[in-house]
Parts: structure tokens; sequence; C-alpha cells
């Protein structure tokens, strides 16, 4: 699956939120996104193995509980992608960088 297909589900982008702030365990991820989705244990399952199937999420055992953390390999894949694109938004970031400083400099 593309790295593209993989961002674009919501439940998944919402996922890979949860495991940039570190390690959870598989109850933990189902529990809040149950709560947030709706959706069940086994439909947040299956999110999570579409997440480690393309590389985007590992898993190790810890006893009885699966503990999941994000990989980063893939994210640098998608940066890598985008950075062809980049120099059109941090140009106008960059204007808009200018006029606030230039508005602050007036209020002085």
């Amino acid at each position: 699956m593309h790295a593209f297909d993989v961002l674009g589900d919501p439940v998944r982008r919402r996922i890979l939120e949860l495991l940039a702030s570190g390690e959870h365990a598989s109850g933990e991820v189902v529990a809040v996104i149950a709560n947030e989705f709706g959706i069940s244990q086994p439909a947040v399952s299956m999110q999570l193995k579409v997440l480690r199937d393309s590389g985007f999420a590992s898993v190790r055992p810890d006893g009885t509980r699966r503990i999941y953390a994000l990989n980063a390999g893939p994210l640098a894949q998608v940066d890598a992608w985008l950075g062809q694109f980049r120099v059109f938004w941090e140009q106008r970031l960059d204007a808009l960088d200018t006029e606030l400083r230039r508005g602050r400099a007036r209020e002085r």
C-alpha cells in the first residue's frame, strides 16, 4: 500500500498521532480510537495491521499486551516527496514573516 493511501484514512492518521507521543499498548489505542470514531476493537485492530504491514508502526509483545510504536521511515519518504513542493509554501511563509516583522516595527 502506498504511503498516501495509508495516510488518507483519518483513523490511521489519528493512530499515528497517538504513536508519535510514544509507545502505546493496543488496548490504549483501541480505547482512544473507539471513543473518538465509534468503531469496534476488530476495526481498530485492522487499522493497526495496515500500519504494521505498511511499515508505519511496529509491535512488540510485553507479556499478554502488544506494544505499538511509530516507525519514522515511511514518514521520511513522504517528507522527501513533499520536498519538491515545499518551495511553493516556504516562499509564502517567508513573505508572511516579512510582513509580520514590518507590522511589528511600525507599532514601535
